[in-house]
């Protein structure tokens, strides 16, 4: 993608369909006069007189208590420099959206326009009775340390400049481990440090908290090695200076076990890699462009342990691991702020938890089949569900050990539980999808891509490198549209109608009728449907020429799904064909099913339904608790229908006791553990989440679903067809692009693992 294009996208993105990036929202109800009077005035005046009486009470009443902000005077943005406090602000608002959606903390983003430490100073103390916390960001250095000094000092709230400890944090737990794993001592390695700016002081600060040396310690700025001789020091620097006799990186990092890059691209040459000690650490930071790219560099030694800013290569040193789950930490024990105690926990936590087995949705993210601690994973995956019951625990009680927490936390269990429930893992599922369609991109046909919705997908796809497409559709219209999306890559694009195509649509034809002329199917028939581009598209996939197909946009689901049925087939040992919806809670992602194809199925059917949505749900990385849902449960109501679910049951039960699954049962007792552990304790779902709904039939599927959907705005993936014998997915008529992008990952993810199985 061209820079110009990137940018038009970026500038779309924040300014559609609303601009910014985070919003407020009311928690309470407020349809009702009643209710206006409790939120207002006069209720409104109860709680005031309660905080007036103790402060304390602003975190029962307020929101106070799970409201961060975050402050800048756009100094030190991003790599832009000082572009000003206002031009800052799409950056604040975006690690607002990052609190939310990884720990969900509140966010007020507050630029203030100054320069002058003392005015800064003041406007925050000022503005602090609001918050809970402070997250301070893009402030340059040196101001940066004297304002965080300061607002810690005289300020009872968490406070922290995340441009620092952010850093500091992720990577020193990647340091940590990857000492171990090179099997040296961190007292005794030699660190070179790139970089003299805020990040580069702090790591180096909590390097020495973990157990390095300062003696051992070398930083180098934009002229040279920091050195006691040298004039005009500010005290950050020359916390920092040696007397060692080395002038320049190139010098210093002879012999050196660790090079830790906070600088800028491009800085080190293989040469100077060669120089280092044997195993040498290197975790080259700067961003976009690292110090060393990843390929050279490990190219280049054989046995080096290597990190980088970058999601593209392994061991990412990403500040999302740290600052929402420190934060966290600290508002839930009401945190009187944020001390060394707290931040070396939350780099233990980080390090521990890199070596414990890796969850199958972080393989499955990255493509992999058993990702281990090693040279290649020295920290947790951004995808890592784990990171919100660890590090902000660990956090919490370092608060408390160390005596700054309000707060304290007495049942651990219980905090885990709801910070599990805190956030569904739904935007986390999607991410991890793209990544895993990335790990191995496979050719998807876009049966339409002749509409502009579909195109754009297919674009992303593309642009993305989730998926190879290839366009099916009127290439004169395609054509036209590709260029007013400005998609100019050389695809593929097939139309079957063309005559182009006539000796591949004749053999196509009688690959066809061959296989269904004794269903009364006509070779007139099989070439005249060999015209339509569903048909060609589903041959193509079946003899092979295309990987996966997605399809449906503009006609009606039954329409389309009949020919994918007769040309592709069913599975071995799939009784009916059938298709799940993967809703995207806040509890995390359930699977629905039968939303599309089962009208009114039987009791082997539905059983069939469920043992196949557990195969869906095992490709994606779920271990599978499903409920049978019912009007009744357990035989409370006797009818057809509930004995019809009764019996699904009896037969999963019989043929499959290693799957988890139980009904009849109502959907409320089905998602409610306390419910159902108070009513019905003899249930396999006790103790357990379930992720996967079977309905009883498709009236209730559809609706649910559908209700879902638009009534609590939950983003839904599929339907997705299960019991194919290939990687074929229908879009609902209409899908959004979104939409339409998600099942392309489905499509693709689903080849990869039918690519394992030949």
């Amino acid at each position: 993608m061209s820079d110009s294009k990137f940018r038009d996208e970026a500038l779309n993105y924040h300014q559609y369909p609303t601009p910014g990036k985070i919003q407020v929202v009311p928690t309470k109800k407020h349809a009702t006069q009643k209710d206006l009077s409790l939120a207002y005035t006069p209720g409104v005046a109860a709680p005031c007189l309660e905080i007036e009486k103790n402060p304390e009470n602003a975190y029962k009443y307020t929101s106070k208590g799970n409201l961060v902000a975050v402050i800048s005077n756009g100094t030190a943005v991003l790599g832009l420099g000082d572009i000003g406090a206002l031009a800052g602000k799409p950056v604040m608002e975006g690690k607002g959206l990052l609190f939310k959606i990884f720990a969900d903390i509140d966010v007020f983003d507050i630029e203030v326009d100054t320069h002058d430490v003392e005015k800064f100073i003041e406007t925050v103390k000022n503005i602090a009775p609001t918050f809970g916390g402070i997250n301070l960001e893009d402030i340059k250095a040196p101001e940066a340390f004297e304002i965080e000094r300061r607002l810690k000092e005289e300020l009872d709230i968490p406070v922290m400049h995340d441009d620092q400890h952010g850093t500091a944090i992720i990577s020193a737990a990647a340091l940590k481990n990857a000492v171990e794993l090179a099997g040296k001592d961190i007292s005794k390695v030699k660190i070179v440090v790139s970089g003299a700016g805020a990040a580069a002081i702090s790591c180096s600060r909590l390097y020495l908290a973990i157990g390095a040396k300062r003696e051992n310690v070398v930083m180098c700025d934009s002229k040279g090695v920091i050195r006691k001789d040298a004039d005009n020091l500010n005290s950050q620097k020359a916390e920092f200076a040696t007397d060692i006799d080395v002038h320049s990186l190139e010098e210093a990092m002879v012999g050196s076990d660790v090079f830790i890059g906070l600088s800028k691209g491009n800085l080190v040459t293989p040469k100077m890699l060669m120089t280092m000690a044997k195993d040498p650490i290197v975790f080259a930071m700067a961003n976009p462009t690292p110090e060393i790219e990843y390929s050279l560099a490990v190219k280049t030694r054989k046995d080096i342990i290597m990190a980088t800013g970058r999601s593209d290569n392994p061991n990412q040193v990403n500040n999302v691991l740290g600052f929402p789950y420190i934060f966290r930490g600290a508002l839930d024990v009401r945190a009187t702020g944020i001390n060394e105690e707290m931040k070396i926990a939350a780099v233990h936590a980080l390090a521990n938890l890199a070596k414990e087995t890796v969850p199958e949705h972080v393989n499955i993210a990255y493509g992999k089949t058993n990702m281990q601690f090693g040279r290649e994973y020295i920290i947790p995956s951004p995808f890592d569900n784990r990171l919100i019951t660890e590090v902000p625990p660990a956090v919490a009680k370092a608060a408390m050990d160390s005596g700054i927490a309000k707060k304290p936390i007495t049942d651990w269990d219980a905090y885990k539980e709801e910070l599990a429930e805190r956030l569904g893992s739904g935007n986390k599922f999607i991410r991890a999808l793209m990544s895993k369609a990335k790990s191995d991109p496979k050719t998807i046909i876009f049966a339409e891509a002749d509409q502009l919705s579909v195109l754009k997908a297919a674009q992303i796809v593309h642009e993305e490198g989730i998926g190879k497409p290839i366009l099916m559709g009127n290439k004169a219209l395609i054509h036209e549209l590709m260029k007013e999306l400005k998609f100019e890559e050389e695809l593929l694009i097939i139309d079957p109608k063309s005559d182009e195509e006539r000796e591949r649509r004749n053999h196509f034809a009688n690959l066809y009728w061959e296989k269904r002329k004794r269903k009364g199917v006509t070779l007139l028939d099989a070439q005249s449907w060999m015209r339509e581009r569903n048909y060609f598209a589903a041959m193509m996939v079946n003899e092979g020429e295309a990987d996966s197909l997605v399809t449906g946009y503009s006609r009606s689901y039954p329409a389309v799904a009949k020919p994918m049925i007769e040309l592709i087939g069913k599975g071995e040992g799939v009784r009916r064909i059938a298709a799940t919806n993967i809703m995207l809670t806040k509890r995390g992602p359930i699977f629905f099913s039968d939303t599309a194809i089962n009208i009114d199925p039987s009791s082997e059917d539905l059983a069939n339904i469920a043992y196949m949505t557990t195969v869906a749900m095992k490709m994606f990385g779920f271990e599978p608790v499903l409920a049978m849902l019912s009007y009744s449960n357990f035989g409370s109501s006797e009818s057809a229908l509930t004995e019809k679910v009764s019996k699904a049951v009896e037969i999963m039960h019989r043929k499959f006791p290693n799957i988890t699954v139980d009904g009849d049962v109502q959907a409320d007792f089905a998602l409610n553990s306390t419910m159902l552990k108070e009513k019905f304790p003899f249930s396999k779902l006790n103790g357990k989440k379930v992720n996967g709904l079977i309905f009883p039939n498709l009236e209730s599927a559809n609706i649910g679903y559908k209700l879902m959907k638009e009534f609590n705005e939950i983003s839904s993936i599929g339907p997705i067809i299960i019991g194919l014998k290939k990687p074929v997915h229908i879009i609902q008529l209409g899908a959004s692009v979104d939409e339409i992008v998600n099942i392309a990952c489905v499509a693709i993810v689903h080849a990869q693992e039918m690519s394992k199985i030949k």
